[in-house]
């Protein structure tokens, strides 16, 4: 996040930030946890985009997940390399973000509560994954070497 902030004037960190707003913006209508079943891996990672919506989760934070990924890799000397690990491991950090769907009827002591959280498994990481990566590409093309080393931090 303190890189972000640095480097908020560049054109890529713009660019990579507008793309994540777009992303939460087109995700559609936002679905309740507990109604994901049944919907496809696609919808189901819209619905992920949707909640981050309506969460209020800062676009900025989005895209500080997924450079904190870029690093990580980029300083292990054993690193995983494959592009599904890399989506993958962004895609649960943004899932996490997104929470679940939490629901409270009555008063008192008859108070009842539901708290469903959606599983963040499959194909449904490899759909935010790659929405994430897209949206990302120019940042880590253009100004990657620049992100700080796990010894500057």
């Amino acid at each position: 996040m303190a890189w972000l902030e640095a480097h908020k004037d560049d054109t890529y960190v713009r660019n990579a930030v507008d793309r994540v707003a777009t992303l939460l913006q087109t995700s559609g209508p936002h679905v309740e946890a507990f109604r994901l079943r049944g919907l496809s891996p696609q919808d189901r990672a819209k619905a992920a985009w949707a909640r981050l919506r309506k969460a209020a989760v800062d676009p900025h934070r989005v895209v500080a997940a997924w450079l904190a990924i870029e690093m990580i890799i980029r300083d292990d000397p054993q690193a995983e390399r494959k592009t599904e690990f890399k989506r993958v491991q962004a895609a649960k950090l943004i899932h996490k973000l997104a929470s679940g769907t939490h629901k409270r009827w009555g008063e008192g002591s008859n108070v009842k509560e539901l708290h469903v959280y959606p599983r963040s498994r499959g194909r449904v990481l490899r759909h935010i994954g790659e929405a994430l990566e897209e949206a990302m590409e120019l940042l880590v093309q253009h100004r990657g070497s620049d992100l700080p080393n796990n010894a500057e931090t």
